[in-house]
């Protein structure tokens, strides 16, 4: 725990912080403009319609763009503050284990995402508000949020394996070749297999939008919940994996 709290700590005041709150107002006030401008749609006196589609308009940008981009940021700056302050030589002159280092490195990152969800939902909730969408549907926005949150942790030890390895670029690459192959494997038959493409697959039943941004019709099989267990155990299965595979490699690494 100590070194679960030392790790929150590194980041509390500097700029991936800030991303922390920025980010999810960002995208709940691009949702409320674009809602205002529906305003004039025939259907936007229908106060379901109204938080639908701006249940759709955020929680489709969300897993699309932020969650790719957005931890492939974190991982980045998470590595390059480590190179800052020493590039790990603390591990050389205390008994500090590398494998625990990098495990608590991963927690505090999925932390930090937890606490963005958070702040997204609330501000999902404002953005709802302002508009006067009327009753407000909070069951679909935790699960919408919490479900984003379970199934993107697969994406921590990949993006921070890529920018301990190689630095930005490697991470902001492969975040971006992520956030294409999630969108277009999402609505396909294999969409399990990519772990870019979990959170934006499960949001289908949750918020009835398809993974292209439109609003889905019922009976459209992308509707079928049973996705989301698959896709949970999927996602933190992957994770497991990876924060094991991931740890013996950087544990190796500070040993060379």
């Amino acid at each position: 725990m100590h070194g679960l709290q030392s790790e929150l700590l590194k980041y509390k005041r500097t700029f991936m912080g800030k991303l922390i709150l920025f980010i999810p107002v960002f995208f709940a006030v691009y949702a409320l403009v674009t809602q205002v401008s529906l305003m004039n749609n025939p259907q936007s006196e229908n106060s379901s319609w109204k938080w639908q589609s701006l249940l759709a308009l955020i929680f489709n940008w969300w897993p699309f763009v932020f969650l790719p981009l957005g931890f492939a940021l974190f991982a980045a700056l998470a590595a390059a503050q480590e190179k800052k302050s020493g590039n790990y030589r603390s591990l050389r002159t205390r008994d500090i284990s590398a494998k625990a280092l990098w495990i608590n490195k991963i927690a505090a990152i999925a932390i930090y995402s937890l606490l963005s969800t958070l702040v997204l939902m609330a501000a999902a909730v404002t953005a709802g508000l302002t508009t006067k969408a009327g009753t407000i549907p909070f069951g679909e926005i935790l699960a919408a949020g919490i479900v984003c949150w379970l199934s993107s942790l697969a994406l921590i030890p990949i993006q921070l394996w890529a920018a301990e390895w190689k630095g930005l670029f490697l991470s902001m690459g492969i975040g971006f070749a992520g956030m294409i192959a999630g969108i277009l494997a999402a609505p396909s038959s294999f969409w399990f297999a990519v772990p870019w493409s979990l959170a934006t697959r499960l949001m289908c039943p949750i918020i009835h939008i398809h993974p292209n941004g439109v609003l889905l019709e019922a009976g459209d099989p992308l509707l079928d919940p049973s996705v989301i267990p698959v896709g949970l155990v999927v996602s933190l299965t992957v994770s497991l994996v990876f924060t094991v595979l991931s740890s013996v490699w950087f544990a190796g690494k500070e040993e060379q």
